[in-house]
């Protein structure tokens, strides 16, 4: 009993005197940074845990507490830059204004001198640069020979396991930066007319919506390029994920990349392995033949007809390449549109799922009464339907895309050019790939600019040559420079252009910089009609 009187007394004491302290001491910011880093870190491995058996997941979650409650951990790491970069601020503004003589003249001189945002760059670089160097500590520990000589991995060999954190952060701070400049508000709007303020506003919109998409665009075309033949560029667990989205037999995918390689051709009749659709046809139900690229017609027109005559295949007059149905995967059969119909059916159920308690769950968490308004009720609603439209009308493009070129359109068009192309890396599946980001449209424009900054790192990673991220230090002293200048910069800027930072940087520092009761903060529980804090999307 005087123990547990003991410790809650000096618990009571601790929190008496961290009230003591202002929201923006670098004490009260390192205990939100590290919390939130901590929840953030550990999350995923909490629903590996539930996820799992119990003795397995039990030995990961107790890997997973060692690592991440260590000096080097995340939240460790993470509170060094953010709370490390406030308190040199803090001790520089110190020194500048002491009478002591700490400093020598020259320096104090060469302090005044400088300008606050110069301060601030130096002060966040120095405690950013510990950070990585922490994290890349940790993470860089070679394993012992004997594993090495069982795996044929050498340490050169791994590409770096951070290279995902620091894209992350040179993309937002890449987007305050082209914020800060395109943007800003500049001096001669005082004069404007209120009239012509708005307009200034809706041009800077627009010229924000169309980045945001064709950032989207271009990362998202990039990504499900990889995907289809290069998938060990993408994240192991991400590449499952769309894999399961599109609901497509990975022997399709083995077909697209083995016809890019050369090791499967219409024209050539040659397949390697040569069951590789010849098994899929018969899991579904079809004769083996109808995979054998033996028999299949290299070329369109009236001389692939005998072809599918004698494979008792009707709905492909004047056509080559495989049949409908094992494209399909045995989806709405040999009807390219009831297929496209049927995958986004499905998608759509699969995003309202993902997307309801995204959206709910921040209401549920920051403002409950919301949800006691009809109206309410509906925009939420309506926003996970929109999302979830946006979802299920990228999975269908590609497939409407791959179905319009080598069946209903252009194969049609065009019928001399061989199969080989059609199904090949410039055919069906290049031009999913350049239809399916058109679909971001469909989503509202905060979370528009929010897709965009969430694909772009995968993006970046998938175009960096494999060589390079495998170069051991070359790439971690490269990567250090990088991080460093990339969060440098967005503390900066969120100290000294608040209004350049969106959606989860700002969201985040305002909580672990301010605190709670922070304006920003304030007006979100005050304002029960504003939207939820801005939420990670989980989309291709």
């Amino acid at each position: 009993m005087a123990s547990t009187s003991s410790l809650r007394w000096w618990s009571h004491y601790v929190a008496e005197q961290l009230h003591t302290f202002s929201d923006d001491h670098p004490l009260q910011i390192a205990l939100r940074t590290y919390s939130l880093a901590l929840s953030l870190s550990l999350s995923p491995v909490l629903a590996g845990f539930l996820a799992k058996p119990r003795r397995s997941g039990a030995a990961q979650l107790l890997r997973a507490l060692r690592r991440e409650l260590g000096f080097t951990g995340f939240a460790s790491a993470f509170t060094v830059a953010i709370a490390g970069g406030a308190a040199l601020r803090s001790l520089l503004a110190y020194l500048e204004k002491e009478q002591q003589g700490i400093l020598p003249l020259r320096a104090k001189t060469f302090l005044s001198r400088l300008k606050d945002v110069h301060k601030t760059f130096s002060a966040n670089a120095l405690s950013a640069y510990i950070a990585i160097a922490l994290l890349q500590h940790r993470r860089s520990r070679p394993s012992t020979p004997s594993t090495h000589r069982s795996s044929g991995i050498t340490p050169i060999q791994r590409s770096s396991p951070t290279i995902d954190l620091t894209l992350l952060v040179l993309v937002r701070a890449l987007d305050s930066v082209v914020r800060s400049v395109l943007f800003s508000h500049s001096t001669t709007q005082d004069v404007l007319s209120s009239g012509e303020l708005k307009r200034a506003e809706n041009r800077r919109r627009t010229l924000s919506a169309r980045l945001d998409a064709m950032v989207f665009w271009a990362s998202s075309a990039r990504i499900m390029w990889c995907f289809f033949y290069e998938p060990q560029r993408l994240p192991r667990s991400y590449n499952t994920w769309i894999m399961t989205l599109a609901n497509i037999d990975p022997r399709i995918l083995g077909a697209l990349r083995a016809i890019r390689e050369g090791r499967w051709s219409y024209v050539r009749r040659i397949a390697v392995p040569s069951d590789l659709l010849s098994s899929l046809s018969r899991d579904l139900g079809y004769p083996e033949s109808w995979g054998s690229v033996t028999r299949l017609p290299a070329f369109g027109g009236p001389a692939a007809n005998g072809a599918w005559k004698t494979l008792a295949v009707s709905n492909r007059p004047n056509l080559g390449g495989i049949p409908c149905e094992l494209v399909h995967g045995g989806i709405g059969g040999g009807s390219c549109a009831a297929s496209a119909a049927l995958r986004s059916g499905k998608a759509f159920a699969e995003a309202m799922l993902i997307y309801l308690p995204v959206h709910v769950l921040p209401i549920l968490l920051y403002r409950p009464r919301k949800l006691t308004r009809v109206h309410n009720i509906m925009n939420t609603l309506l926003s996970v339907t929109r999302s979830a439209t946006f979802l299920s009308s990228f999975v269908s493009s590609i497939w409407v895309a791959v179905c319009l070129t080598r069946t209903l359109l252009l194969a049609r068009l065009f019928p001399w050019i061989s199969h080989d192309f059609w199904d090949g890396p410039h055919g069906c599946a290049f031009l999913g790939t350049l239809v399916c980001g058109g679909s971001i449209w469909i989503e509202q424009g905060r979370r528009r600019g929010e897709m965009a900054l969430y694909v772009l790192p995968k993006a970046i990673r998938a175009c960096l040559p494999e060589a390079f991220l495998r170069s051991g230090l070359r790439v971690q002293l490269l990567e250090r420079l990088v991080f460093v200048a990339s969060l440098a910069t967005l503390l900066t800027k969120f100290v000294h252009d608040t209004s350049s930072l969106r959606g989860l940087p700002r969201w985040a520092l305002t909580f672990v910089m301010n605190g709670s009761n922070a304006g920003f903060w304030k007006k979100k529980r005050q304002d029960t009609s504003d939207s939820p804090p801005p939420r990670t999307p989980y989309t291709i």
